[in-house]
């Protein structure tokens, strides 16, 4: 079935392989509804397999990424719901964290301009976050008398900036700047506003030219072996590696090396 969502835009280049998805609410700055939720969820299972996708390049219109759960679409109509809709509706929002991390293609959030609740841990979800300076963040669940426990983001946030500031993040709910989510490692670039498509279409395309296998194993490793003593973290690196020599890739790069030419990788 073609990728065909109806609440966000979704475009697939095919001369570079790179799909993008816009979050296309600029007038909410792009928050969340039940919709975008599950199709975002079901258009990331099917990246994971799709013919012709090598990367996924995530973004928002407007001056938002995303701020998060739609107050009067998502926040207020959750106290109609009792405690099984309730479960379902959490369930959802994990699943979709969990499509992002289990896509084997390269995943680059290009945040825009605010990145707040769930649209922060999507963002933190992603495998490459490149910012404008005007993209604070801030993950707001304790503020709004909810654990900042949301969405994966205990288990996501201290992988990536460490217990410490994980837990400012998600014990306050306060935002920071674009530059200090950098310097801490929750950002891996700030450029300017205007720059930014650029930056984030470039680095696209770089993982779309990539080794596919490889990168998806790369991803699945550095997820796998954060619950791995390092014996067996080494016993996985080093069945997977052995498969890896195996493929074409491998030759190509060397024959690539020896040619002094870029290899194209399958």
């Amino acid at each position: 079935m073609a990728i065909a969502p109806r609440s966000f835009l979704y475009s697939l280049d095919p001369a570079t392989q790179v799909a993008t998805l816009t979050l296309n609410r600029p007038e909410r700055l792009n928050a969340l509804t039940f919709e975008v939720y599950a199709e975002l969820r079901d258009t990331f299972r099917a990246l994971d397999t799709e013919p012709g996708v090598r990367a996924v390049l995530l973004t928002g219109a407007g001056r938002g990424f995303c701020s998060g759960g739609d107050v009067e679409d998502i926040i207020g109509a959750l106290f109609g719901r009792g405690p099984k809709e309730l479960l379902e509706f959490t369930r959802m929002t994990c699943d979709l964290v969990l499509a992002i991390r289990h896509c084997r293609r390269p995943v680059i959030a290009a945040l825009n301009g605010t990145v707040a609740g769930a649209g922060a841990v999507i963002a933190a979800a992603c495998d490459f976050r490149i910012a404008a300076e005007s993209a604070r963040i801030a993950f707001l669940f304790v503020r709004v008398g909810l654990s900042g426990a949301d969405m994966g983001a205990s288990w996501l946030l201290p992988r990536l900036v460490g217990l410490g500031h994980a837990t400012e993040l998600l014990m306050t709910g306060e935002f920071i700047d674009a530059e200090r989510a950098r310097e801490i490692g929750l950002y891996h670039r700030v450029v300017p506003q205007a720059a930014l498509a650029v930056e984030a279409k470039a680095l696209a395309e770089k993982l779309a030219r990539g080794p596919a296998d490889a990168l998806a194993v790369t991803k699945r490793a550095l997820e796998l072996e954060a619950a791995m003593t390092l014996e067996a973290a080494l016993d996985h690196e080093a069945n997977v590696q052995a498969k890896l020599m195996e493929h074409p890739n491998y030759r190509e790069a060397y024959e690539a090396f020896r040619a002094k030419r870029e290899p194209s990788f399958g």
